[in-house]
């Protein structure tokens, strides 16, 4: 990758009360290509669902640039949100099989991250934490036509009901673009990591080498409770 160096680290945990891991990662820096999918909880295999989606991402091939990178990793997600979809039909009518996903894509000095659901992506800059996936989900509706203040939202009891997702149907993806700059950080993670552990605190931690950044959100969120599965994936960008 022309000009800068990425390393990166990841790592998933059950959490302290869920039965099964229902999340899973994709760490592939000899791609560029980083994702975090969170299988839907409350609905059918959802650890089939996040494993399907990084599986699929997992066997794309080199990119020749940005854009063809972008398209075909959107021509997976809608093949894998076909195939969740007649998997989940062939249950019963009414059986969903999904995940959310946000995923990282990098191509010399350019980055693209695309999206589906309330996992997130963080761009960390010279000490600054930046959210660059909006979440899709019920709140962040209400929130953006101005019906809920952030504040309300986080105590309001849709707070998890995802409007996107890889299997659920009528998938419309979030996507943004930018320039990676020796010194950034990135940070791809399920919402057991965001629903425990403050901005302020994520943007404390990522000053450190991926490895020792992502364990000690861990074991923050082990710390209090870690009542969902938590997903982790850092990169860190360096000049070649």
């Amino acid at each position: 990758m022309a000009g800068l160096r990425l390393t990166s680290y990841g790592l998933t945990d059950i959490g302290l009360v869920r039965a099964r891991n229902e999340d899973a990662f994709l760490d592939r820096p000899d791609l560029g290509l980083w994702a975090v999918a969170d299988g839907m909880g409350g609905h059918e295999a959802g650890d089939e669902a996040s494993a399907a989606v990084v599986a699929a991402l997992g066997a794309l091939r080199p990119p020749a640039d940005l854009e063809d990178f972008v398209d075909d990793v959107k021509t997976r997600l809608l093949l894998t949100d076909r195939a969740l979809r007649r998997r989940a039909a062939a249950l019963r009518p009414a059986a969903v099989i999904a995940s959310t996903v946000v995923v990282l894509l990098a191509y010399a000095e350019d980055f693209a991250c695309i999206w589906a659901g309330d996992s997130r992506l963080y761009q960390w800059r010279d000490g600054d934490l930046y959210q660059l996936s909006t979440d899709h989900n019920r709140l962040q509706e209400l929130v953006g036509a101005g019906l809920l203040t952030p504040e309300e939202a986080a105590r309001h009891p849709e707070a998890h009901i995802v409007t996107q997702a890889i299997g659920a149907g009528r998938l419309t993806f979030g996507t943004r673009a930018g320039m990676i700059r020796p010194g950034d950080r990135f940070l791809l993670c399920s919402d057991g990591l965001t629903n425990v552990v403050r901005d302020a605190e994520i943007a404390r931690e990522l000053a450190a080498i991926p490895q020792q950044a992502a364990e000690r959100l861990h074991d923050l969120v082990l710390a209090r409770g870690a009542g969902d599965n938590v997903t982790i994936v850092i990169v860190a960008a360096e000049a070649a």
